[in-house]
This record gives C-alpha cells, structure tokens and sequence, in this order.
C-alpha cells in the first residue's frame, strides 16, 4: 500500500488534476490520497490559501471579494472538468459562517485556511468517481487523525494511528484533505508550516504503508538551491536524518518536521514529479551506502541574528547558560543553536523571534541578572550548512570547507559541527550566502568529481 500526497502545483488548476488523476489510477496500490489546497498556476497567480487568508484578515466589504475569488477558482476547476457545481454552495455558506462569526467556528483562521484543501480533496473525488473509479472523500476527522488544541500549530495525537490504520480495511480510493485535523472534542485544528505534507506523513505511519510518495513540480531533491547554482546535481537517495537538516536549513521541499511520523515509523519517502512521473526521483530512507563523496547537500538561509554573551570566569559559574536560557524562555523566545566557550556563548535566534522593542529588554535583563562584562546583538547573519552522513568521520572536510569560503572571501563568524554526524554549519553574514555556496558546490561537487 502506497499513500501519495500531492503538493498546490500538482492540484493548481484542472490540467493539473488529470495529471493526478492519471498517477494515482496507474497504481492499484495507491490507495490513499493526501491533497494541499491549489497553488500558483503561474509566476504571479495567487494561492487559494492566500485568498482564504485575506477573508480572515479583511472587513466583511472586502472579505466578500476573496470569497468571491474563491468560489471562482474551484468553479472554473469544476467546470473545466465538466463536473457539476453544487459543491461550491456549501463551500460558500460555510465561509460566510467563518467571516460572520458563527459559533461553530471558534478559531477562524484555521477554519477558512482548511477549506483549500478540504474542498479540494471532494473535487478530486468527484472527477475520479465521473471516471468510472471507486473513490471516496474521508474528512480527517472521519480517517481518525486527532490533534492537540493548538490553533495553528497542532500536533498529531499517539491515538490517531490506531483509528488510521483502520482505513486498510476500506475499500477504493481514499482522498483525505491535508492540513489539519480535529480535537478530541471535534475542534478544527490546523497543524503548522508544511501542514499537507504533515497530514500525508501521519497517514502513512498510521497505515502503515510501504511507501510514502510525495508528487510536487521537480524531478528530485537537488543538492544544492538551483536559484544559486545552475543545474545543480541531483540527490537520489537521503537518509532521513540528512533531510531533515537540509530542510531545516533551508531545502524548500519539506519544512523540517513535515516527514517525522514517517521516519519514525521508518516508511521510504519517494519524491516524484507530478509533471514527470516516469523520472527517478529522490528516495528518502532511513540507511543508505557511504560513498566517496562526504557531502550529500549544501543548504543555506537567511534571517538570524546572534546573542553574544561574555563574563570572565563564566565556565566556574554553575548555571549560567541555563540562567540564560532562561530569560530567553521568559521572554517567549526560542533558540536555534548555542555556541560557547569557557568565558563567552552566543545564541543563535531566527530575527523573528527578537523584535526591536524586545531586543532593549532581554539585553538588560541579561546584564542585570547575570552580571556580564558585554553583551551585544548582531543581525543580518545567515547559515549555510554542509551535510552528510558520517562526515566526522572524514577527513578534511572542515578543512576544504574554510578554504572554499576564503576562495569566495566570505568570513566565517561561527563555525558549529558539535555532536552531530550529519551536519556541519557556518554562520556568515547574509550578503556571503551566495558566493559561499557557489564556492561551497564548486570545492565539494565540481572539483571532487573531476
């Protein structure tokens, strides 16, 4: 049994949907159907999500345009599928409910954002049954996938994956809307970033599937962003730990915990082109070979700042960098890595999470309670991060890693590897990013090869 999960490009317009469609009745074991709300059509059209967003976000004059725009959107999918339209009076009622504030929708937003994808997924299931084929829409709540009580950022409850697995028994063709799912009081709760691919995730370790098949609009994972890099080699094989820390850094294909109930339950991820299903693809498992080349990956992102503490003597005073911690959780925030030597650490944020008007407070609760000689804030850093499996064990990796930023004449402010085996990563200010990477895939993938 495969579950196959297919991204806003893949679901874009009604083009798209035959592509979908011709994918999934391909393969008998295609079973289950994860879908995400529709995409871009092209370079300046704007995501359903987006428009369900604006209802949320705009007074009720305004609020009827998006929904108009919404409406007119899946009608023209409809239409262009030759399938009757009386869907869309319920989808319309039901988004006027949300901006009108009936009671039934207690967390607005997440309410308005799910009908991309939940309006999708009955679309889908029309088309396939018009064909001739057994097919079937499964609200997650129906499929069992129950969610903490977090608007926004809900998280897949360990009781779900019992009742999904139920779903073995059904037969047909199964098409769930991705994205979000409900409390065990049957709230609406939308999961975060990458919610479609979270969804595809849990229903393929609820399952317990085969295979995991993830359809999006590139052939594979590259091991480098093409926006940098023209042409850039294409990955086939990662290891879950691998991706993770691409995505992490940066790799647009996933957000980074997209893909966990999966790895956990160690189901192979395949991804595949919708466009061009016949390609290999990237295969995403939990082992793979060791090979010459050390470096499987090169990500980079933007948008950190660092915290840089220092007090004479910090190594003998027990609990500081707890202490310190401490204040950035008292303050709401949370950090990404935390460096340090024996009289100085720095923490590293996402900008975000340290707004001006918060930055005066922290840097004077640290210097009142912790009693530092200097504490300064720098922003404008990025990250670039080499990964492979296993790369501490190589040698010279660091080493051709500083001499490709010297070559790019890019500075390294922080160099962090720590424990890991997958991962190591450079903190750099922004305007290097790109030649450091160029220089980065030039030393790792162009000259090692040649």
């Amino acid at each position: 049994m495969k579950v196959a999960k297919f991204g806003g490009s893949s679901v874009a317009s009604a083009s798209q949907l035959k592509k979908v469609t011709d994918i999934i009745t391909q393969d008998p074991e295609r079973k289950l159907v994860v879908v995400s709300a529709p995409g871009k059509r092209f370079a300046d059209d704007i995501k359903v999500t987006d428009l369900l967003i604006g209802i949320g976000t705009s007074g009720r004059e305004e609020a009827k345009g998006y929904i108009d725009a919404v409406i007119e959107r899946f009608k023209e999918i409809l239409t262009d599928l030759h399938l009757p339209t009386d869907v869309l009076d319920e989808v319309r009622q039901s988004l006027e409910a949300v901006v009108h504030g009936d009671k039934v929708y207690e967390n607005k937003m997440d309410a308005l954002k799910a009908t991309g994808e939940d309006t999708l997924a009955k679309v889908l299931s029309l088309y396939l049954n018009h064909l001739g084929h057994q097919a079937y829409y499964v609200n997650p709540k129906e499929a069992g996938i129950i969610v903490s009580d977090e608007p926004g950022s809900a998280q897949v409850l360990d009781e779900s994956f019992d009742r999904l697995y139920q779903l073995r028994d059904r037969d047909g063709i199964l098409i769930i809307p991705g994205f979000f799912g409900y409390t065990s009081d049957e709230r609406l709760m939308a999961f975060p970033r990458g919610g479609s691919d979270i969804t595809g995730s849990i229903v393929a370790a609820g399952v317990k599937a085969d295979l995991y098949e993830n359809f999006t609009d590139v052939d594979s994972v590259y091991c480098v962003n093409p926006m940098i890099v023209e042409q850039p080699k294409e990955i086939h094989t990662l290891t879950y730990k691998e991706m993770r820390e691409l995505s992490y850094a940066g790799f647009s294909v996933f957000h980074d915990e997209a893909l966990i109930p999966a790895f956990r339950a160690k189901i192979p991820v395949a991804i595949k082109n919708t466009n061009n299903p016949s390609e290999r693809g990237t295969r995403i498992v939990a082992e793979r070979p060791q090979s010459e080349q050390p470096i499987v990956g090169i990500a980079s992102d933007d948008g950190f700042l660092s915290i840089y503490v220092s007090k004479y003597l910090m190594n003998r005073e027990r609990g500081f960098g707890r202490h310190l911690l401490q204040i950035l959780e008292e303050e709401g925030i949370s950090f990404e890595h935390a460096p340090s030597g024996i009289d100085d650490m720095s923490v590293i944020l996402r900008e975000e999470q340290l707004p001006p008007e918060k930055e005066e407070v922290v840097v004077r609760r640290i210097t009142d309670e912790l009693k530092v000689d200097t504490v300064t804030i720098e922003r404008d850093l990025g990250m670039v991060m080499l990964v492979g499996e296993g790369m501490n064990e190589r040698i010279g990796v660091a080493a051709r890693a500083s001499q490709a930023f010297q070559q790019a004449s890019v500075n390294i402010e922080m160099i962090n590897q720590g424990s890991s085996e997958v991962s190591m990563m450079f903190g750099i200010k922004e305007n290097g990013i790109i030649p450091a990477v160029q220089a980065l895939y030039k030393s790792f993938f162009v000259e090692n090869n040649s």
